[in-house]
């Protein structure tokens, strides 16, 4: 099944007409002639959608959301309102006290449909980031969502800019987001890096529905466009273009012949649900980044080295290119923190981690993975480039001294290396690829023989062939 849709009506024949309609596209479907049946089936079910009548016998379409509200259950699914009447204030009222959608009756079953997949899928994905984001809290690699709301912009978007303005104008002092015009064919062109607008409105006109499906799918294509909220604005009866628009990525529909106050309703509610995911996005981005960087150096941990060496291992078995594995440790740094302070070690680490990142190549690793010591993978090279790579690391480390944040002396430091390397073609043979422990178990024991062997120097480790 696609989902859960509960259906609340009086009328028998419309909750029936309902059911073998969404029943049809493979949805579970419950039913309930009214508030209280429906609280009653809400305190068993939790449905993705509710499709509720405009009229009941107990209340209103705003008294239910009440009751979902007071169950807790408000903002985990959408309620839509289906109205026989259409009667402008009543649909501006319902908007405005929290109901995502009113469809008037008769309505078109494609458009239905496809407004049901597309609202069960824009809560779905608010969802799936709210989980995302309290698992990242809960293992300690983000915190909790900061309340701040930053300014927002959105693109009006039409053919004629003479249809566009009055919009523009309509929406200064209805919304708090900043309006602006566009053509179709510079809509996204225009769009520069930071620069992207939080929403499209997209005015079509007639024959327009071609140049505007394409408009949407590029917007959805785009990267820096693929999350702006899109609500389209049709001109007259194009329930089957309004269809295909929200099965393609648009997330609101409605008439151009409707009031600038239901567009301010419908794009304020897209722009806060917006600002949300894109909090939660963030949230988790910086947590994931957070789980695998090094916060003093700003290198990669050993929570993402040790896969990715991994990797290396196993994509070098495949093509039989060679690869070397260094392990590399301050010398005395202990010394330097007992003698000068942590703060002064700190620097020293950072400051070894920038030389040691810059003088490599981009496809390089280069990891902190504990107090002083780095991990660094060079991919495709051989044991005569890794052994002159590493005696270079070892002269940048020395030949210039390193500043203290308190503006003291500099102070000197060296490293020692302990270096292995995987060169199935010239010599060190290997039938599989050889595992990130054993690797780095090797460069460790090659440090050591560096450390007992007077330090600031590079040791190689040979496995057996």
């Amino acid at each position: 099944m696609h989902g859960k849709v509960l259906v609340i009506d009086p009328i028998a024949t419309n909750r029936i007409v309902l059911r073998v309609k969404l029943a049809a596209s493979h949805y579970n479907m419950l039913q309930a002639s009214s508030i209280a049946e429906a609280v009653n089936v809400l305190s068993q079910e939790t449905p993705d959608l509710i499709l509720c009548a405009g009229v009941l016998p107990d209340g209103d379409p705003l008294g239910l959301l009440a009751r979902v509200r007071k169950m807790g259950l408000a903002g985990k699914m959408p309620i839509i309102v289906l109205n026989c009447v259409d009667n402008e204030a009543e649909r501006l009222r319902l908007l405005a006290g929290g109901i995502d959608d009113v469809l008037q009756k008769p309505i078109n079953d494609a458009l239905l449909l496809a407004r049901t997949r597309s609202i069960i899928r824009a809560y779905a994905t608010a969802s799936e980031w709210i989980l995302r984001e309290g698992t990242s809290r809960a293992l300690g690699f983000g915190e909790a969502v900061a309340n701040f709301s930053p300014a927002q912009t959105v693109r009006i978007v039409a053919e004629n800019p003479a249809v566009a303005d009055p919009w523009i104008d309509a929406l200064s002092n209805r919304i708090s987001a900043t309006t602006v015009f566009t053509k179709p064919a510079t809509a996204v062109s225009e769009t520069a890096p930071g620069r992207t607008p939080d929403a499209f409105v997209l005015v079509i006109g007639p024959d327009e529905g071609p140049q505007m499906l394409q408009l949407l799918a590029t917007i959805r294509s785009q990267a820096n466009t693929r999350h702006c909220a899109i609500l389209v604005m049709l001109d007259g009866e194009q329930a089957t273009l309004g269809a295909q628009m929200l099965d393609m990525g648009a997330n609101d529909l409605m008439r151009c012949t409707r009031s600038s106050e239901e567009l301010a309703l419908r794009l304020e509610a897209l722009l806060s649900r917006k600002l949300v995911t894109d909090s939660l996005r963030d949230t988790v981005r910086s947590g994931i980044e957070a789980a695998v960087i090094d916060p003093l150096t700003g290198l990669h941990n050993r929570r993402y080295a040790m896969p990715h060496l991994a990797r290396i291992a196993e994509r070098a078995a495949r093509t039989g290119k060679p690869y070397a594995v260094m392990v590399a440790d301050m010398d005395h740094f202990k010394r330097i923190n007992d003698t000068l302070g942590h703060a002064a070690g700190d620097a020293v680490l950072i400051e070894a981690g920038r030389r040691l990142k810059e003088n490599l190549r981009a496809v390089d690793l280069v990891a902190r993975i504990g107090g002083e010591e780095f991990l660094i993978v060079l991919p495709g090279v051989d044991l005569v480039n890794a052994r002159k790579a590493a005696k270079r690391l070892c002269e940048i480390i020395q030949t210039t001294p390193f500043e203290l944040p308190d503006g003291t002396s500099p102070v000197d430091a060296t490293i020692s290396i302990g270096m292995t390397v995987v060169d199935p073609v010239g010599g060190t043979k290997t039938s599989v690829a050889q595992t990130p422990q054993a690797l780095l178990d090797r460069a460790d024991k090659a440090l050591y023989g560096a450390k007992a062997k007077g330090r600031n120097r590079v040791i190689l480790s040979r496995p057996a062939a």
